[in-house]
């Protein structure tokens, strides 16, 4: 080994592992980006059963909002409405769709 004394390999310079107060990421939630696509896909399909893990997806990133991820131009409120909107889509065929008599 070399005789100088700045080696990045030794013992003690070593510093523990810490993990930063704050994360701050540049993606979005992957819950909300797979709630968004579940509302896409209830207003496609109209399945009733996807709705609901939609709305709560929806709900999950409402909660989850942070003030840093807000100056990205995402929010909780647009991915809610989507989810709510096509929780709404699927259940109106149900009150809106009726049986028409046979004369």
């Amino acid at each position: 080994m070399s005789a100088i004394k700045d080696d990045p390999r030794d013992a003690s310079l070593e510093v523990a592992y810490s993990t930063p107060k704050t994360w701050f990421r540049d993606t979005s939630d992957g819950l909300g980006a797979s709630g968004m696509f579940l509302s896409g896909l209830i207003m496609v399909t109209r399945n009733r059963y996807l709705a609901w893990p939609s709305v709560l997806f929806g709900i999950n990133n409402m909660i989850n909002m942070h003030p840093l991820r807000s100056k990205d131009g995402g929010s909780g409120w647009s991915n809610l409405a989507l989810c709510f909107s096509a929780l709404f889509a699927s259940y109106i065929p149900v009150f809106i769709v009726t049986n028409v008599p046979k004369a």
